[in-house]
């Protein structure tokens, strides 16, 4: 299994999901133009092809993107939402991650 791509592929999942979230979000919630809602639309729906690219099996990929979505989740609002996050979000994120690398990563009998 190639690394770069796992992650790659990883990261531009989470992009789609996380990206197409917000922009419904900012619709909904803060009175955009529908433009946004359907740009939105559009990545989710990406998502759920973008994810179909991984080589690995159904519940260990979907497993994985959890924590993922934890990690890119708290990046996001950092850099959009100007959430500064705090030690244990960061402790909990370092945590999600050994368990996607585990869950992802391990060696299988």
């Amino acid at each position: 299994m190639n690394v770069i791509k796992v992650i790659s592929i990883f990261v531009l999942t989470g992009l789609c999901e996380i990206g197409g979230g917000y922009l419904i979000w900012i619709w909904l919630k803060n009175e955009k133009s529908v433009w946004f809602g359907v740009i939105g639309a559009i990545l989710l729906i990406s998502y759920g092809f973008v994810a179909t690219l991984q080589p690995n099996n159904f519940d260990r990929t979907y497993a994985a993107y959890g924590g993922v979505f934890i990690i890119m989740s708290l990046i996001w609002a950092y850099i959009f939402d100007d959430f500064r996050p705090t030690k244990y979000d960061i402790i909990g994120s370092i945590i999600a991650f050994i368990g996607i690398s585990i869950i992802f990563f391990a060696k299988r009998q």
